[in-house]
């Protein structure tokens, strides 16, 4: 902190005065060391019909899961 200061001129009907501080900040970059792989999706096993359908059967599981607790939650929170 380099200067704080008080201020007394702003009233507010209270016993509270307003502060002002002025910062020095020095910011550092934050280095990684080697390299972040990149997350690369295969879309080639999609073009398999059979595959693209059990892809479809389990993504239609997965959400409809989430779709039943979401019904859930919205009894449970209407219940009360």
């Amino acid at each position: 902190m380099e200067d704080v200061r008080s201020r007394r001129g702003a009233d507010v009907a209270s016993d509270h005065h307003l502060v002002v501080a002025n910062l020095k900040l020095k910011l550092m970059k934050n280095w990684t060391t080697g390299q972040t792989a990149l997350q690369r999706f295969n879309t080639a096993f999609l073009r398999d019909t059979d595959r693209l359908n059990e892809f479809k059967i389990a993504l239609n599981n997965r959400l409809q899961t989430l779709q039943d607790l979401l019904k859930g939650e919205e009894t449970s929170m209407e219940d009360n």
